[in-house]
C-alpha cells in the first residue's frame, strides 16, 4: 500500500461527510435518510477508507441518520471495521466543538474517522490546516496530526488528501 495516508505522521484524521440526505419525506433533520444516490456514495467512500487506510482505530459518528446511515454503508466495505462511537456533540457541531472531539479521541487511537455534517466539517479541515478545501457530500479529508490529539487545533495539521471517492482524491 503506497498511500500518501499511510505515510502520514502518528496520527491521521479522517472527516467524512454524511452522503447525500433525501429531503422528499418531510422528516425532522436528525431523522433524515439517505437518498439513493447516497447510498450508492457511503459504499464508495468506504472502499476508498479501506484502499488507504490499513487500520481504522475509531468511528466517531454524528447521531443523524444519514450520518450513521453512512458509515454503515461504508464501513461494510472494510475488512476490519472499527469500533464507531455515536457522539451528540457532532450534530450540528460548531468547529469549536469538532475540535473538542478531537482533542479528546484517546491516546491510543492512531487513526480515526469522524462522520458528521457540514459547515461544522469544512470549518474543521481548515481551522485544523489553515487550508480551505470543499466538502461536498461523502467528500474525504484526511489529515496528519502532529503530537497527540489534545494537541489538535488552528494551523497544527497537514492535509493529505481530499476530494470524493470515486473520483481520484488529490494529494495536498
Amino acid at each position: 500500500m503506497d498511500s500518501p495516508v499511510e505515510k502520514a505522521p502518528r496520527r491521521t484524521l479522517v472527516l467524512l461527510r454524511h452522503a447525500k440526505s433525501d429531503w422528499s419525506g418531510g422528516e425532522p433533520d436528525e431523522r433524515r435518510p439517505l437518498a439513493e444516490r447516497g447510498r450508492r456514495q457511503a459504499p464508495e467512500a468506504g472502499r476508498w477508507l479501506a484502499e488507504n487506510l490499513r487500520t481504522i482505530n475509531l468511528a466517531v459518528v454524528s447521531p443523524a441518520e444519514r450520518a450513521r446511515s453512512t458509515w454503515k454503508l461504508a464501513s461494510a466495505e472494510l475488512d476490519d471495521p472499527p469500533t464507531a462511537r455515536i457522539d451528540e456533540r457532532v450534530y450540528a457541531a460548531s468547529v469549536d466543538e469538532l475540535v473538542e472531539v478531537v482533542q479528546e479521541l484517546p491516546d491510543d487511537v492512531r487513526t480515526a474517522v469522524l462522520v458528521g455534517h457540514n459547515p461544522g466539517i469544512e470549518e474543521l479541515v481548515g481551522t485544523l490546516t489553515g487550508r480551505w478545501v470543499p466538502m461536498p457530500t461523502s467528500a474525504i479529508a484526511a489529515i496528519a496530526v502532529a503530537g497527540t490529539w489534545s494537541d489538535a487545533g488552528p494551523s497544527t495539521a497537514q492535509l493529505l488528501v481530499s476530494g470524493r471517492p470515486p473520483s481520484a482524491l488529490t494529494s495536498r
